[in-house]
């Protein structure tokens, strides 16, 4: 699958090094550049790309605000590239597929090409079984209804989340139970994984982690922490319609006000 791409930077030099990098990945087509924000609105919304590289510091519009502007249609993914850390949480908190600083470093772009690549066949898997369920509705409609009854047709969905994750944390490779995971949080674009007797760190966006894990168990209580709902022991209430969840390790947590609905799975 060729993979559509428009390069955002005002910086020319920043453009051409990026093109001559993804000149070595051959699913990569880039089908447009631009130099500044509204171009970008404009070129995005023409060609209707897969996958957007977005420089967030330009001068009058910036990466935010195109990202922003395209709230009407449907938008493609992004990665911001940028020489400036400090925008990394509110780039994920956009759901950007990555973040890349600059100079881009070769095995970076690489990792972050297999994560575009992954989300792009999860979207097309979920476009194709659209199209199929909208076929047997219309052709077959016995069959689209005794799939839907069932509940064979979200069979794939409950199956798909991850038993075990792999974690390359230390130089070497942790294969993680996924029933061991107590919580989970964000520092910038790491996780923190912590198990009941360890802790690693996972190079993965929020977002990205959250598709892998049920979550009928896995729950974001806070904007940066995701916690196993199955080791939660007490919830102990707080100011502020805040409260904390004390976990099976004696951790606690605290849970946002803009994520309290988490809190009534325990309260009867």
């Amino acid at each position: 699958m060729t993979i559509r791409t428009i390069l955002v930077d005002d910086e020319k030099l920043a453009i051409q090094g990026l093109e001559h990098r993804l000149a070595a990945h051959d699913d990569v087509e880039i089908v447009d550049t631009c130099l500044n924000g509204r171009e970008a609105l404009r070129a995005i919304k023409t060609q209707k790309p897969d996958l957007v590289f977005l420089d967030i510091q330009m001068p009058g519009f910036d990466g935010f605000s195109v990202v922003s502007g395209l709230m009407e249609v449907e938008p493609p993914l992004f990665v911001f590239v940028t020489a400036y850390s400090d925008h990394a949480l509110r780039a994920f908190e956009a759901d950007a597929t990555d973040y890349l600083m600059k100079p881009v470093e070769e095995s970076r772009l690489a990792d972050t090409l297999d994560r575009v690549r992954a989300r792009l066949a999860e979207k097309k898997g979920a476009e194709d079984a659209g199209r199929l369920m909208e076929a047997l509705t219309e052709h077959a409609p016995e069959a689209a209804e005794e799939i839907a009854g069932d509940g064979t047709g979200d069979a794939p969905a409950a199956n798909r989340f991850e038993k075990l994750i792999n974690i390359k944390d230390r130089g070497q490779i942790f294969r993680v139970d996924v029933d061991s995971i107590e919580r989970i949080d964000a520092a910038g674009d790491y996780m923190c994984i912590y198990t009941g007797d360890n802790t690693l760190i996972l190079r993965e966006t929020m977002k990205d982690l959250e598709r892998r894990l049920d979550p009928r168990r896995f729950q974001r209580i806070h904007r940066s922490t995701i916690v196993n709902l199955d080791l939660v022991k007490q919830v102990k209430p707080h100011t502020n319609g805040e409260c904390f969840l004390v976990l099976d390790s004696g951790a606690q947590v605290k849970v946002s006000r803009s994520y309290r609905d988490v809190v009534a799975r325990f309260v009867h």
